[in-house]
């Protein structure tokens, strides 16, 4: 079976997926963990979840950014108007450098804050020296690029969406997970 020359290869489809699920997943993780009146066992699950999550969202990011500079992505097929070609491509670049700064705020937040991210540790890993200024700038940023993030995803996805589904234009198919058979 050949692929198209306009569709994404199957690394890129998979690593991108599996990025999706993951960051979707971790942001209402994120955000009940912080909710008043829960146990503490939850919490301390939610916490470990969210915290290690980000960790092989990092590690699963630097893959698909060393991927992609490898294998270039394939051109928009030839009717998207150039505008629209610079904003994807500008919206692409500030999803990863979002997850790039969201796990790396997250990592500074609790590694500065004297909290264990139980991945690393079993790694053996350093971890920054205890500092609550640097551990409340970190937790700031992180708060507050997750706005940036998520609605950069919805437009992500609405404009995914507005070409697979109004315009039916192959874009969406691009990325789509290849089908078997």
């Amino acid at each position: 079976m050949h692929e198209s020359p306009l569709v994404y290869k199957p690394a890129a489809r998979f690593l991108h997926w599996l990025m999706a699920l993951l960051v979707i997943a971790t942001i209402p993780i994120g955000v009940t963990m912080l909710q008043p009146g829960l146990s503490r066992g939850v919490q301390d699950t939610l916490f470990i979840l969210h915290k290690n999550g980000g960790v092989v969202i990092l590690l699963l990011l630097l893959a698909r950014i060393a991927y992609r500079i490898a294998n270039p992505p394939p051109p928009l097929p030839a009717h998207v108007p150039h505008s629209q070609r610079l904003m994807a491509e500008a919206v692409h670049l500030a999803l990863y450098a979002l997850l790039l700064i969201m796990a790396v705020s997250g990592f500074v937040r609790v590694s500065a804050g004297g909290f264990p991210i139980e991945a690393l540790d079993a790694l053996g890993l350093p971890r920054l020296p205890k500092s609550e200024a640097v551990a409340a700038f970190a937790k700031a940023v992180h708060a507050n690029a997750r706005y940036a993030l998520v609605a950069l995803m919805l437009a992500h996805i609405g404009a995914a969406l507005y070409h697979g589904l109004v315009r039916k234009d192959g874009v969406l198919a691009r990325m789509w997970p290849a089908r078997r058979g």
